[in-house]
């Protein structure tokens, strides 16, 4: 089921430890899965990181490898641990303690979408929820840590760019005044996911390029950033996350007349954050 998880782009000349990768922007939505939701296919697409994958494409011309995910979060959460079941939307799951990523019924396997609305009808059979996390998660994970991995061996470290994308009202609460809302928020887990000097790196190419940036909120990484954010280890993990209003219609699930500009934008700082390797030797050949 590799194929059907995810895409790797390798570049031609492997020449930096950073990995991209996006988990939410897979969209390819099951026709048995959307004829048993109650929701219509834009509503389905709320929680989708739409376009993240087509945002930081240059990432392979800028010597480092791009893993997208090709399922849908609604479909399989795949910055959700895999033992977050919800026992309310799967049948057999059991409770396990207090847990307010499976209450508010965003576990692995969704019940809901963007604010709060009901993908199902009804439960769902335990085989389905282990199916969708055998063949698609457990891919992932493992393409994942195995491009890591080469990118240690060959660098002597790895960077892990984490990219999604956050609904605009999420950061609306940030700040009462627009003009400093972030626009790129970096989640590092309060410094215990990256070293910080590469924080700084990362935070400085956004910036560079006319982003406005925050740390950590009103998003500090989740699953992902705090599973392979070993700096300790010489792997680091940043999650990024993007205002979805500076690119896309978040009702339409469309492109807007930003997104041209701001893939540019992006595409600038990638240059720069490819560097962050610039002073390694390749330790191994490809």
């Amino acid at each position: 089921m590799s194929g059907q998880a995810y895409s790797i782009e390798m570049p031609q000349g492997w020449q930096s430890p950073v990995v991209i990768a996006s988990p939410h922007s897979g969209s390819n939505y099951p026709k048995t899965f959307v004829s048993q939701s109650i929701l219509d296919a834009n509503r389905l697409r709320s929680s989708e990181d739409a376009f993240v994958d087509q945002l930081f494409a240059a990432a392979p011309r800028l010597g480092m490898p791009l893993l997208t995910a090709k399922m849908p979060r609604a479909y399989v959460d795949l910055n959700r641990s895999s033992d977050e079941l919800d026992p309310a939307l799967i049948e057999g799951a059991r409770r396990r303690g207090q847990n307010p990523r499976i209450a508010s019924g965003l576990g692995v396997i969704p019940r809901v979408v963007a604010n709060g609305r009901e993908i199902y009808r009804g439960k769902i059979p335990m085989d389905e929820a282990m199916a969708r996390i055998d063949d698609y998660w457990v891919p992932y994970h493992a393409a994942l840590q195995r491009l890591l991995d080469a990118s240690h061996t060959r660098f002597g470290k790895a960077i892990l760019i984490d990219c999604h994308s956050m609904p605009h009202e999420a950061i609306e609460s940030c700040s009462p005044r627009r003009e400093r809302r972030p626009q790129i928020v970096l989640g590092d887990r309060f410094g215990a996911a990256a070293d910080a000097a590469i924080v700084d790196q990362v935070e400085a190419a956004f910036a560079e390029v006319g982003f406005r940036v925050a740390r950590n909120s009103p998003f500090a990484g989740a699953y992902i950033t705090q599973t392979y954010g070993r700096p300790f280890r010489h792997q680091h993990a940043i999650q990024v996350e993007i205002d979805r209003s500076l690119y896309m219609h978040e009702a339409d699930v469309a492109p807007n007349d930003g997104f041209d500009d701001v893939r540019a934008r992006l595409t600038l700082a990638l240059q720069r954050i490819a560097q962050l390797g610039e002073d390694l030797t390749p330790m191994a050949a490809e």
